[in-house]
């Protein structure tokens, strides 16, 4: 509606007076047309957005990642950009902003403008670990970053140095109570997702190890398939040339149900300890006060692109299996596993650093 069509609405009938000046009590008639005329105008105001969402993506957009390339939140991040790139015309980039296990990135999309147009793929360390790790922490992982999509999981196992004579988990339960605080595991350092897994590991299953922290899963690899030390927790992705070698020994997956890639190997119900359930999970994030429309838009291509067959193969190659949930389940999901890791870290006895 123009402006000249919104006063002709407002004109009073009787001659000589106008709406401004008019000292008379408002008729029927024009207090009708008044109340027209705001919730016209507040029909346009709250359409405007809707509209832009419409069209969303218009311009590039950033997918920040707080890791270096080759991990899993990099493959889920480019596998995204891709199918972003192919499908709306306009151009997705990936940016890798490596540092404090991933808070660095994520600070960035929390301070971003709530647009669409830079978002994270992140790790759930970054959401549910970090804020219970790190003394430093510069965004509210519940209030300054929205969870929009679940795009991959990637279930824990807990794997064994074949060096030792235990041959699956009752027996090396057995040899590591008999021994405690002899054995010991590794991790990509104090307070990461493998170590706080693997020390929820030896609490669940009643063994004293000792924990051996290393700068990255590289060098703790390199020792356990060496058997300088004795376990670890990690994905499949991190464990295959070692089974294929014969150095390794997998005691269990941290799932409810047998993994399709190893139905050989037991799920922790199985071995005696059910609530041992742990994985590397990678999600979309958009800032806080993202428009709806556009935060649907966004759930809306991590579906489409889980439905690419060439993606479903690097994912699964990776050892990620597909999150299919809504976006507000996905919300929900974040905000539970942020209280289970809470607990998970005050069992572990790590304190912020």
């Amino acid at each position: 509606m123009v402006r000249g069509e919104i006063r002709a609405i407002l004109r009073p009938t009787r001659r000589g007076q106008t709406g401004a000046s008019c000292s008379r009590p408002m008729g029927g008639i024009e207090m009708i047309a008044r109340i027209i005329v705001s919730a016209l105008v507040g029909a346009a105001l709250l359409g405007a957005p809707a509209a832009k969402a419409q069209d969303y993506p218009s311009k590039p957009v950033r997918i920040v990642v707080g890791f270096a390339a080759g991990g899993i939140a990099d493959l889920g991040a480019r596998l995204l950009a891709d199918y972003i790139t192919r499908t709306t015309g306009q151009q997705a980039v990936v940016e890798n902003r490596s540092g404090a296990a991933g808070t660095l990135a994520a600070d960035t999309v929390a301070k971003a403008a709530p647009d669409g147009y830079t978002i994270g793929v992140v790790l759930n360390g970054q959401l549910v670990i970090n804020p219970f790790v790190q003394k430093q922490m510069p965004y509210d992982a519940l209030k300054d970053l929205l969870p929009v999509a679940g795009i991959g999981d990637a279930p824990q196992m807990i794997a064994m140095t074949a060096e030792l004579p235990a041959k699956d988990f009752k027996e090396f339960q057995a040899l590591a109570k008999a021994k405690p605080g002899v054995y010991t595991y590794g991790s990509a350092g104090v307070g990461s997702l493998p170590h706080l897994s693997a020390a929820e590991f030896t609490r669940q299953a009643g063994v004293q190890m000792i924990h051996v922290p290393y700068r990255g899963n590289a060098p703790a690899m390199t020792d356990l398939l060496a058997g300088r030390i004795h376990l670890i927790s990690a994905s499949i992705g991190t464990f295959r040339a070692g089974i294929a070698a014969g150095k390794l020994r997998i005691l269990l997956t941290a799932t409810k149900q047998r993994l399709p890639y190893s139905q050989d190997v037991p799920t922790s119900a199985e071995v005696g300890i059910p609530n041992y359930l742990m994985s590397v999970w990678v999600g979309m994030v958009a800032p806080a006060g993202t428009p709806q429309p556009v935060v649907q838009r966004l759930h809306a291509l991590v579906q489409g692109m889980q439905k690419h067959e060439p993606a479903q193969k690097a994912m699964a190659a990776a050892g990620l299996e597909l999150m299919t949930m809504s976006q507000p389940e996905f919300a929900s999901f974040v905000k539970a596993d942020h209280t289970r890791w809470e607990a998970i870290v005050k069992n572990a006895g790590v304190e912020k650093q």
